[in-house]
């Protein structure tokens, strides 16, 4: 979908060699573009990616990735929530020695 826009944003752009309008557009494109496809965002300023789930969670997935207890990359809000998501982590990961006590390094 980017390569599709920013073609466009190039033939507004040669457009607008006659049409000086075509350039306002493409600059109107190209903002767009960069606020809203870019950034993975409808509206507010950058910043790390939201997760899907209203739990903290990942939607379709299993937590992290390769299984490790390792830090998150997400920012909370408050402490409450920070410990909400480190107390369902700790879960997961008992769990997951239960489950697979012969996966586990000691």
């Amino acid at each position: 979908m980017g390569t599709l826009i920013i073609s466009a944003i190039l033939a507004l752009v040669v457009l607008g060699f006659n049409s000086p309008v075509w350039w306002l557009a493409a600059a109107a494109l190209l903002y767009l573009y960069a606020r809203y496809v870019r950034t993975g965002q409808g509206s507010g300023p950058p910043g790390p990616p939201s997760t899907g789930g209203p739990s903290g969670r990942p939607v379709g997935g299993s937590g992290q990735s390769g299984g490790g207890s390792g830090g998150s990359a997400r920012v909370d809000n408050n402490y409450r929530a920070y410990r909400q998501r480190r107390d369902q982590m700790a879960k997961w990961e008992r769990r997951y020695r239960r489950e697979r006590p012969w996966n586990t390094r000691k």
